[in-house]
Parts: C-alpha cells; sequence; structure tokens
C-alpha cells in the first residue's frame, strides 16, 4: 500500500512512518508537488498549539487552514480513496463540561482551535467521489515515547523530588497514547466498513493530574508528594507568570487543572473494538522512555 504523508517528521509522523513500515511505501510531501499517487493519504501535518503565546495567529490559518485545503484538493482530484486528517479536539471546545462528543457545538477561543475547525468545515463543505472515504479524527493530548510536552515537565517536577502543589485541585481529563491513536488509523485504512466522518480519539480511561503524579513518582521510584496549596495563591501565581512569562501561567495552569473528558464512543463503537492499551499502561510506557532518555 502507498501512503502519501504530511508531517512525516513530526512526533505523530515519525511514529506512523515506524509503525507502518513493513506495510507501506511512503511518498512524503513536498510543497513543490502535490500530485498524489498513492492510496492513502495521511494529512498530519500542523502548527502545534503554541502555550507561551508567542506565536503569529496568521501562522496556524496558513498551515492548519489553507495547507490542510491544499492537500484536500489534491486527494479529491487523485486516486486516492481515504483520506485521514489529524485535527484536534481543540477544535470543538477549550473547556469542558461533562464529556465532550463529536455533535457537541463546536467553540473553540484560540487560534489554534479555530484554524483546525475552518480546515475541518472546508473537507465537510466539499463533495466527496463515489469510492472515496474521508475522516477526521480529533484526539486529544497525544503522549508515548520520545513525545516533549506537559507531560514531560511534569516528570521532570517529580523525578527531581519537588513536591506537586496543586493537589487542591480536583479534576479528570483524557489523554491519547500514540499507540491507540496508530491502532484507529490502522482500522481506517485497512477497512473499508467504518463510515466517514468525524471520529473523537482518546484512551478509554480518564486519570485525574494527581493520579497522574502518582504514576510517575511510581515510574521513578518514589512516593509521590503531593501539597494542597490554597487555590487562590496558585491563580495568582499563575497570573504572575502571564505577565513574566514563568513556566507557570494562567493557561499551562488550566491544561494542568481543568477537567477535559472527551468520549470515544462513536470510534469504538464503529471498530466494534476499545482501545487496545490502557490509559495507565499508556502512560507508563510514555514516563518509561523519559526514565530512560534521562539517565
Amino acid at each position: 500500500m502507498r501512503i502519501f504523508i504530511t508531517g512525516a517528521s513530526g512526533f505523530v509522523g515519525k511514529n506512523v512512518m515506524e509503525s507502518f513500515k513493513l506495510t507501506c511505501e511512503f511518498n512524503i510531501f513536498d510543497r513543490e508537488n502535490l500530485a498524489i499517487e498513492s492510496d492513502v493519504v495521511l494529512h498530519l501535518a500542523g502548527k502545534a498549539h503554541d502555550l507561551k503565546n508567542v506565536s503569529d495567529p496568521s501562522e496556524y490559518y496558513a498551515i492548519n487552514t489553507e495547507l490542510t485545503k491544499q492537500v484536500f484538493d489534491a486527494f479529491l482530484k487523485s486516486r486516492a480513496s481515504t483520506f485521514i486528517f489529524i485535527s484536534s479536539v481543540k477544535a470543538s471546545a477549550d473547556q469542558v463540561k461533562g464529556k465532550l462528543k463529536e455533535d457537541d457545538f463546536p467553540n473553540p477561543m484560540t487560534h489554534y482551535g479555530k484554524s483546525k475547525l475552518l480546515a475541518e468545515e472546508y473537507i465537510q463543505s466539499q463533495s466527496i467521489p463515489l469510492g472515496k472515504r474521508v475522516y477526521i479524527l480529533r484526539p486529544c493530548m497525544i503522549h508515548g515515547p520520545g513525545n516533549k510536552g506537559n507531560l514531560n515537565l511534569l516528570y521532570e517536577v517529580v523525578r527531581r523530588g519537588i513536591p506537586w502543589p496543586l493537589g487542591a485541585f480536583s479534576n479528570l481529563r483524557s489523554f491519547c497514547s500514540i499507540d491507540n491513536l496508530l491502532f484507529v488509523m490502522k482500522e481506517l485504512i485497512s477497512r473499508t466498513d467504518i463510515p466517514s466522518g468525524v471520529y473523537q480519539v482518546a484512551d478509554d480511561e480518564v486519570l485525574s493530574t494527581n493520579e497522574l503524579i502518582q504514576l510517575m513518582a511510581q515510574s521513578v521510584g518514589k512516593k509521590a508528594s503531593i501539597w494542597n496549596v490554597p487555590k487562590g495563591f496558585i491563580i495568582g501565581i499563575a497570573r504572575l507568570g502571564d505577565w513574566a512569562h514563568l513556566p507557570l501561567n494562567t493557561e499551562r495552569l488550566s491544561k494542568l487543572t481543568e477537567s477535559y473528558v472527551v468520549s470515544n464512543d462513536k470510534i469504538t463503537q464503529v471498530m466494534g473494538k476499545k482501545m487496545p492499551l490502557g490509559s495507565r499502561e499508556g502512560i507508563l510506557k510514555t514516563l518509561s522512555s523519559f526514565l530512560q532518555s534521562s539517565k
């Protein structure tokens, strides 16, 4: 099978290339040539959400929206039968009450989320030729060996024995193991009975941040040190971080402490399968890679 792939050098792209290398031949995206001669298009390229808020907003729309339009138009003109676009749950909502579902009215608040939603809307506005299948995947926070981000920052806090001061915040969050995302992609590529549409991708179980800290402590053989510092004090520090560009700002505090539960019912039901990797198992696998890289 031949796969046309964008974003091959990114975290998801590298994992796709490694996981699919024995059964697929890759045609890597070239801006100078958008001619698609493949069976499947995996559009993974995107401008990631900048937690420091220093990116030019136009970059999100140039990459997440306009590039997606170009790649999708090329797909429609090609003989490729399957198109998979990696969007984000942030195209639907930045804050979630209850459990986020695909049919919830989208209300993204950031340029990242808005640019992803515009790309989704463009795809959904086009007429899909008979014989072609189009999938928009909305993963929540993707993690896995080699990934850098908030998980890595948290891990370093725990590994160094620094107490976790946000124990007073109670929350539940969904995560997405790279293994589970790859599993979904393989199902969509290998089967023809899964209808086109928008699908959220998340691990089956949710975790609280305090549980996450405990798993991190377990992975380094330490006892978790969780402090219940008053919420008002922590919020004040985060606001100072907005102004002074400190590691803790209001957006990062929100990501660490808010509840963000994502339903994966739609994709698991159409596949007829649960995700192969459990949340705790997947997190521990990711944390193990952090431990290896820190030696």
